[in-house]
Formats: C-alpha cells, sequence, structure tokens
C-alpha cells in the first residue's frame, strides 16, 4: 500500500510538471474538457435557482394565507380536485347527462372566524403615452400583511384610495408613463394617479395595474355595457386565513359544496396518490411521477452525457497520446531506473488525472462564478425570479467527477501504447514498426451491419423510433471502431496527389493513433448533423406540401371584430399609408343581437348566425346525435370506407381567414383580391345571389338558407341536450363557384344591398387587401407600430406562403458540424506538426522551400477533415431514413384507422418524402475542408524554430 501510494504521488509530480512544461497543450485539452463541464454546472445551478421549493411557490400564490379558495364553476355541485387544487372534476359521472355549469358562491364555504382577502382580476385597454395597451386590472389589497409574497413592491407605495393605483414595472416601460402619472381606461372618464410600481416575481413581463378592491372594475363594467364596448370577463379567488390551517379532509369538506382549494398545508404535506378520490378515478392518474416519463428523461440524459463524453475522448486522446511521445525520454529514463510498465502507465494517466481534475475545479469555479453574476439576466430572460442561489454540491461534485472520469478515459489508451514501448527505443526516440489491430474493424464492421439492420427492422417492421435510434447510434459506433482500417484505404489515393498532399495523407495513414481519433470526432459530429438535417428538410417538405395559403400571396386582411367595428376606418387608413396596396375591398358580418355584441361572446341580448347544411347533404358519418352516440357506429368498416369517398364527407382543405359564421359581406372587389376567375360570381353578386363556395349548403331548390339566432346562449344549452337550435332562417337564390376556385376559407358571400334586402343588419368587418409587392420589414414594422395605437384588437394577417423555419436550423448545426470538424482538424494538425517536427527539418535540410511547412500543415488539417466529413456523411443519412419510413408508416396506419373508424377523414393520404439537405452537405463536404485547410495554412509559420541537438 505504502509503495502504491509512493509511485502513484510521484507519477502525478512528474505529470503536473510535465503539463506545466507544455502549457499549450495542456491548455487546449484543459479548454477542451472545462468548457462542457462549465455548460453543464451552469445549466445545473440555473435550473435548481429557478425551481422553487414547495414555501417559496406557496408565498407567491396565497401571501400569507393559509389556503386559496377559488370557485370550481359547477354551480355549487360536490367536485374532486388533486392536492394542488389545479385539477378538478365533478363528484358525480354525469356521462351523457348535461353537465353542471355556473357559479357557486364561494364565501358560504369559508368557515367562521376565518379571516378573508379577495382577488379578482380583469382587463380593460388604459390610456398610455402612446395611445392604448390592453392591461389586466388586478384588485388586491396588496398592502394587506396577508398578501405579502404575492406582488414585490419596488418604488412607492401600494394604493391606499380608490382613485390610486400601482403598476408593474414593465407596464410603466411600455405605457411610457411613470409614479405620479394619472390614467384612465377607453370610454372610462374617472382618472387614477400612480402612486408605486411593482413586479409579480411569477411573470416580469406582465403589464398589469393594482387597485383596492371595487375600485375599478366594477364601475368600469357599468359604464362599458352601457357604451357596448367589449369587456372580459372578471375572475375572483378568495385567499383565507383561518386557525389550524386547512388540512386534506377539510380540503374534502369544501369540495362538497363545489370549490376548490389550494391549501398551504396540504401542500407542504401532501397525501399518498392512493388517499386523493380524483386519481382513483379512469382517466385522472397522477402522470407527473410516471416511471416511464422518468425513465425516459435519464435515458436522454444519459445518451447525451455519453456522447458528449465520447466526443472529448476522441479530442483529447491524441493530445495526450502525442504528450507521451514527446516525453518518451522521460518515460525511458524511469524504465532505465528500475520503473515497470504499471509507473509508465501510471505517468501518462497521471496526465489525464491532472488536467481532468484542473478542468473540473476550473469549469466548476467559472460556473458558480457566471451564474451568479448573469443570475439577472437569466431572470429577465426566464421572465420570472428564481428562488436563493442554490448550489447543490453533490451533484457539482458528479459533474466535476465526469471531467475527471473523462480525462482518465482519453488517457488509457495512450498510456497503455506508452508502457508497451521498450526502454532502448524510448531513449533513443526509435518509434519502431507498428500494426494496427485487425481485430477491432471486424468488429466494427459486425455492428455496422447489426446496427443496419436493427434500424432497418424498425423502420419496415416495428412502430418504435427508439428501435431505429439504437441501431443508427450501434451502427455509427461500428463506423467509429473501423475508422483507423478506413483511414488506411483512404492513404492508397496518395500515389495521385501532388508532393504535399501526398505527404500529409501518407502522415495521417502512418500516425492512425492521433489521426483515426480526430477523424472518428468529426465523423461523429457531422453524422448527428447530417441525420438531422436530413429528417428536418425532409420534414420541412412535407410540411410545404400540406401549407395551405391563408390568402393569396401578398394579400392583407384587416378585421375589427370589437365593439361594432368602430375602428374599421382607423384600421383601413393606416393600412393603406403603410403598405403598397393596389385594390382594397372592403368587408363587412352579419349582426345578430344588440350593438356592440363580439361573435365571440355568450352574454345575454347577444346572438349569432349560421348557414344551414340541408339534411340530404349532411355527411352520414358526421350527422348530429340526439343521444350523444357517435353516428358513424352504426356504419360497417367498408360502409365507412364507401362513404369516405362520397362528396359530402369530404373535407376540404383546411386554412384560410376566419368569417363567423362563414359568410362575408362585400362586393366584386373581394373576388378580385382572392383571386376568384368565375364570371358568373360577379354577376351572381350584382343580382342579389349568396355566392357559395360549397355545394354542401345549397338545398334542391338552389337556395342556402341563414339561420339567425337571437341567443346565443340558449343556442348552446339546445346543442348540449341534443336539440334543434331555434332561429330564424332567411333562403337566398344561390350561385355555385366551381370547386378548383379557392376562396380561403369563406364559405359564401353576400353583397351589402342583398343583405340589406333580406333584412340582415350588417357592421363594419375590415377589408381585404391586395399589393403590388410583397410589404418590407420596415413597412410592417410601421404598420404595426400605429395599429398598436388603436384601441381595438386589430386581426392582421399578410400572406408570405410557406416559411419554413429549419433554414435557420440547418445553417445552425452546419456552423456547428463545421466549428467541430475546423477545432478537430486543428487539434489533430497542431500535433502533427509537434509530432513530426524532425521531418519538417529533413524537409528543410534537403532543400524545400519554406511554403512546404504551410502547405504541408493545410493539407494535414483538410486530409483530416475531409476524412471525417466524408465518413459521416455516409453515415449520418441511415438513420433518418429510417426514422422517416417509421413515421410514414405510422400515419399510414392512423389514416386507415380514420377511415375505419370514422374520426374525420382526411382528404388525402398522408405525404411523407425523404430529402436530402444537398446544400448543407455540399458546404460540409467543399467548404469545410477547404477552410479547414486554409486556416491552418494561414496560422502555421513557414520558418520552424530552431531547436538544440538532442542528449544521447
Amino acid at each position: 500500500m505504502n509503495n502504491w501510494f509512493h509511485s502513484w504521488r510521484a507519477a502525478i509530480r512528474i505529470a503536473r510538471r510535465d503539463a506545466w512544461r507544455f502549457k499549450g497543450r495542456s491548455f487546449l485539452v484543459l479548454a477542451m474538457i472545462a468548457l462542457p463541464i462549465l455548460g453543464v454546472s451552469a445549466a445545473d445551478l440555473t435550473l435548481r435557482s429557478s425551481e422553487l421549493s414547495t414555501e417559496e411557490k406557496l408565498d407567491r400564490m396565497l401571501g400569507a394565507a393559509d389556503a386559496r379558495f377559488t370557485d370550481a364553476g359547477v354551480a355549487g355541485v360536490p367536485i374532486l380536485q388533486a392536492p394542488d387544487g389545479e385539477m378538478h372534476t365533478p363528484a358525480e359521472d354525469f356521462g351523457d347527462k348535461i353537465w353542471p355549469s355556473g357559479a357557486t358562491d364561494v364565501t358560504k364555504a369559508i368557515p367562521a372566524g376565518a379571516t378573508v382577502l379577495t382577488d379578482s382580476t380583469g382587463n380593460a385597454k388604459l390610456t398610455t403615452v402612446h395611445g392604448l395597451l390592453q392591461t389586466d386590472i388586478r384588485e388586491l389589497k396588496a398592502a394587506d400583511p396577508m398578501a405579502k409574497g404575492i406582488m414585490t413592491l419596488l418604488e412607492g407605495r401600494f394604493p391606499e384610495k380608490a382613485d390610486e393605483l400601482a403598476a408593474t414595472t414593465h407596464f410603466l416601460e411600455s405605457s411610457g408613463l411613470s409614479i405620479g402619472s394619472t390614467l384612465t381606461a377607453r370610454g372610462y372618464d374617472k382618472s387614477y394617479r400612480i402612486v408605486g410600481s411593482y413586479e409579480l416575481p411569477n411573470d416580469l413581463k406582465a403589464d398589469q395595474v393594482n387597485a383596492l378592491p371595487g375600485a375599478f372594475l366594477a364601475p368600469y363594467a357599468k359604464v362599458a355595457e352601457k357604451a357596448g364596448m367589449s369587456r372580459g370577463g372578471v375572475s375572483t379567488v378568495h385567499l383565507v386565513e383561518a386557525p389550524g390551517g386547512f388540512t386534506w379532509n377539510a380540503v374534502q369538506q369544501i369540495n362538497t359544496k363545489g370549490v376548490a382549494v389550494t391549501s398551504r398545508a396540504v401542500l407542504l404535506n401532501p397525501p399518498a396518490d392512493s388517499d386523493v378520490p380524483l386519481y382513483q378515478k379512469e382517466g385522472w392518474g397522477n402522470y407527473e411521477t410516471s416511471a416511464g416519463a422518468q425513465a425516459a428523461e435519464l435515458a436522454a440524459l444519459g445518451t447525451v452525457v455519453g456522447l458528449a463524453m465520447l466526443e472529448i475522448c476522441l479530442l483529447a486522446g491524441p493530445a495526450f497520446a502525442v504528450g507521451a511521445r514527446r516525453s518518451r525520454r522521460q518515460l525511458g529514463l524511469v524504465g532505465a531506473n528500475g520503473g515497470d510498465r504499471r509507473h509508465i502507465r501510471a505517468i501518462v494517466l497521471g496526465g489525464g488525472l491532472v488536467i481532468g481534475v484542473a478542468a473540473a475545479v476550473t469549469g466548476t469555479v467559472l460556473a458558480l462564478i457566471l451564474t451568479f453574476l448573469l443570475q439577472p439576466v437569466l431572470e429577465d430572460s426566464f421572465g420570472q425570479r428564481f428562488g436563493s442561489f442554490d448550489v447543490r454540491p453533490v451533484e457539482l461534485l458528479g459533474i466535476a467527477l465526469l471531467a475527471v472520469l473523462t480525462g482518465l478515459l482519453a488517457a488509457i489508451v495512450p498510456a497503455v501504447t506508452a508502457s508497451r514501448q521498450t526502454v532502448l527505443a524510448s531513449l533513443t526516440g526509435r518509434r519502431g514498426v507498428r500494426r494496427s489491430s485487425r481485430v477491432l474493424p471486424l468488429i466494427g464492421l459486425a455492428a455496422l451491419l447489426l446496427g443496419a439492420a436493427i434500424a432497418l427492422y424498425g423502420s419496415v417492421i416495428s412502430d418504435q423510433f427508439v428501435i431505429v435510434a439504437g441501431g443508427s447510434a450501434i451502427a455509427e459506433l461500428g463506423v467509429v471502431a473501423m475508422t483507423p482500417a478506413l483511414v488506411g484505404l483512404f492513404g492508397r489515393t496518395g500515389r495521385w496527389l501532388p508532393l504535399s498532399p501526398r505527404l500529409a495523407l501518407r502522415d495521417a495513414v502512418r500516425n492512425r493513433g492521433r489521426t483515426a481519433p480526430a477523424v472518428a470526432a468529426v465523423l461523429a459530429a457531422v453524422a448527428g448533423t447530417v441525420a438531422v438535417s436530413t429528417y428536418t428538410a425532409s420534414s420541412e417538405a412535407g410540411d410545404r406540401a400540406e401549407y395551405r395559403a391563408s390568402l393569396p400571396y401578398g394579400a392583407v386582411a384587416a378585421f375589427v371584430v370589437e365593439e361594432g367595428g368602430r375602428d374599421v376606418p382607423a384600421v383601413r387608413d393606416a393600412v393603406q399609408r403603410h403598405l403598397p396596396i393596389d385594390v382594397r375591398a372592403d368587408v363587412a358580418r352579419v349582426q345578430v343581437g344588440k350593438a356592440g355584441c363580439s361573435p365571440y361572446e355568450e352574454t345575454p341580448g347577444c346572438g349569432r348566425f349560421e348557414i344551414v347544411t340541408p339534411k340530404a347533404n349532411e355527411c352520414p358519418l358526421w350527422a348530429p346525435s340526439v343521444n350523444g352516440e357517435d353516428p358513424s357506429a352504426k356504419f360497417s368498416k367498408e360502409q365507412r370506407r364507401k362513404l369516405a369517398e362520397d362528396w359530402r364527407c369530404k373535407q376540404g382543405d383546411e386554412g384560410g381567414i376566419y368569417v363567423d359564421g362563414g359568410l362575408l359581406i362585400g362586393d366584386a372587389k373581394v373576388l378580385k383580391v382572392l383571386g376568384i376567375k368565375d364570371p358568373g360570381a360577379e354577376k351572381a353578386l350584382a343580382d342579389g345571389k349568396i355566392v357559395s363556395f360549397s355545394k354542401a349548403y345549397i338545398d334542391r331548390s338552389g337556395k342556402v338558407g341563414v339561420k339567425l339566432i337571437s341567443d346565443t346562449a340558449k343556442a348552446s344549452q339546445a346543442e348540449q341536450e341534443g336539440k334543434p337550435v331555434p332561429g330564424e332562417i332567411k333562403s337566398l337564390p344561390a350561385h355555385l363557384v366551381p370547386e378548383e376556385e379557392n376562396a380561403y376559407g369563406i364559405q359564401a358571400m353576400l353583397s351589402p344591398a342583398a343583405a340589406k334586402t333580406a333584412g340582415l343588419t350588417t357592421v363594419p368587418l375590415g377589408s381585404l387587401f391586395s399589393t403590388d409587392t410583397m410589404p418590407s420589414s420596415e413597412q410592417r414594422q410601421k404598420l404595426d407600430g400605429e395599429i398598436s395605437k388603436i384601441g381595438s384588437d386589430v386581426e392582421l394577417r399578410l400572406e408570405e406562403g410557406f416559411v419554413g423555419k429549419s433554414s435557420i436550423v440547418l445553417l445552425a448545426l452546419a456552423v456547428f458540424a463545421g466549428l467541430v470538424t475546423i477545432g478537430a482538424a486543428g487539434i489533430a494538425t497542431g500535433l502533427a506538426q509537434a509530432d513530426a517536427e524532425a521531418d519538417l527539418k529533413t524537409l528543410s535540410a534537403v532543400g524545400a522551400p519554406p511554403r512546404v511547412r504551410r502547405t504541408l500543415s493545410g493539407f494535414q488539417c483538410g486530409v483530416v477533415a475531409a476524412m471525417g466529413v466524408i465518413l459521416g456523411s455516409a453515415a449520418g443519412v441511415l438513420p433518418a431514413v429510417g426514422l422517416r419510413l417509421t413515421e410514414e408508416r405510422e400515419r399510414l396506419r392512423f389514416y386507415q384507422e380514420s377511415l375505419d373508424q370514422g374520426w374525420g377523414v382526411a382528404p388525402t393520404p398522408p405525404y411523407v418524402p425523404i430529402v436530402v439537405p444537398w446544400e448543407t452537405l455540399v458546404g460540409l463536404l467543399v467548404v469545410v475542408p477547404i477552410g479547414a485547410a486554409l486556416l491552418a495554412a494561414l496560422v502555421t509559420r513557414s520558418r520552424g524554430a530552431l531547436a538544440r541537438r538532442a542528449a544521447i
């Protein structure tokens, strides 16, 4: 034991001095290992600090209260809830009966003697320096001790009077206001003074103002209702403080009154899943602790860590090998003085241990410093405040041990190689004759064939993506194992090359110990890039084929559905001022019910309309069911497939603009903007007919019915009960537009004069525009800036055609692979320069010009990059093709099931193309090796430094 300790201490001392002596090489390997450790440690620190403890979450949610009571919205019937109160459902299974819906008086569930604080939230458009800003209005007595922790006061104070407000810092920045400013809401004359600024720890980017309970929302709602303005709903929760808090049994007792409870005591000491009745119901299990999900996360994490360690070992291993050769005289002296192979291995492994420990310490310390300093920036980026700066020593130690382990693993092969050299060879500097392993290529070939077979099985027979990915990984590792032999095959092409590239290629083949790992590292990076690039490009090709334009290319739609379209003229003028408009087509919508009703809200007095589908034109698979049963269940599989070909059941292409009820009021200019060439459509509009873009709406008499539903709430109840929806039907003569014309989501059109004649009330909706040229980014930004100052919510859409998002991904992947390739090739070149200094001196001695040194260095770098890129490109296509074939089989199976079960019929079978990203491949195969060679040539000196004569 004592001898073992002393020998290792001496080995580590020698390794430390050797690392300090060759600082450049040591720093290169240290940085290579430390950078991943820095990234992983920083990610761990950020993740742990951003994860709030239960106490911190409760402080931000409940303040100092014991519980939060929330109306479950089930008209007071008993409910079952999850321990956190976020999920709940009626305790009774209503099945096909009407499910309860309605408000509950939460105050009746609050125990006597409890202290209560209401927290109400609504929204309004508030006046700002720039115009109007949609803002959340929160009525909470924030200065009350019970609310401490929900809001963080930054400056000033919370409101104490009914005409005072506090605002979030983000609202103040967005609005241009400050403490002391006054503001009001649109259409609301009462003004408020801002007396303080605060932030929401969980949402730093929230636009919110705080008022005292009853000071804003209730009076504003009355004014908005009188003015016919659209207004959002108000939600109220109750913060409750009671002696002893609320246990799980108390929470369940309160649930019987239709109230959900978030209890501090329950969350700090949650019940077992078996004691939660909600989790015992079918379909309501606790999925957060799923063993399968945890296993998948661990597998993904292990794969990433393993690949990162493999990449580092492949890059750092040659550095240790060259270091061992540079120190072979020193290692020979150790052998000459009685040291055996164990001591030689210990010295080289000691180098890996020293570099690994240094990298672990450096990466961990830098991660702690950078994460602590950048925490405010990270909080602003995430949009929420972290908890305490959470340092987990055990996790950081485990990450640091990865660095030490990586250093040792990278030094194992060089240590074994160095220990096998004789003392004479080490002292004289002779390398002797070394043969490559004949077993390793065979193992690699077997792994390649096995992995390819597994991937083929997964893509053709099985539907498991994991099988394809696993087989591809095995095949790639097989190619890595075959790399030394493949490098030798590349060497046979040197006979046709000029002097410098021939010398570079032969040097790479002769020194496979440092060339093969670098090539394998490049291979691994490029293979992953090619696989992801091929899969991404193929997915984008499929998305491009399935893309459905909302409008003709370059066309613009600007709609306003709030407040009866009061801001439509301002929106039309703004679009025409800032965009290159060719044709403007003004459109309107049908209004049912009182003025100011939005088609999206179900409030008393508001109605809606719909285009009637005649009974004979309804698809039997989708016919309305009175008893709630699936209408397609009465058909056999063969009947469903036959009905799928029926024109009544064929779904049109999805996409287009959304028009309330599918009916648009407009003139012939709309047809011009939409690019509809049917001459009969324009004549039909002039004749007062309704233009239909689907024959499903036209009855046998050639008319289309428009049903006016006066009460939306009653209509919704009738639909739930399976009863006919009451309403007045207006029948209008129709003209059918040919199917090849694309109406972009519009189901029917009617001229304003015909709508008036039919007794339909219309209100402005907006306009459709065609453009001379595609609007520039600057023009669109100016338009967005002006529209943001308009009070109403504007639905603005510009059709740009299919815009693929993968181009950025492909570019990022190509840059990443290029950097890894150039880095690995540069490392191999630097090691070759250090390892072949004697050969370079010989070239100079026999009269080779100085530029040979520079060109040789460039070709050495280019050769490594080229070999890695070629092999990686070939290895990366396999997993992408396998995954796409698997995806195609899965989508085809789902398509067949949809035909058999009647879930909804797709218009065409799924399209899953396989596309090779040639631009990315050309960039990797041509640009990257040439760039690496030029870079290496530029940074290499033409003349080497003079060296003293080696001692004999």
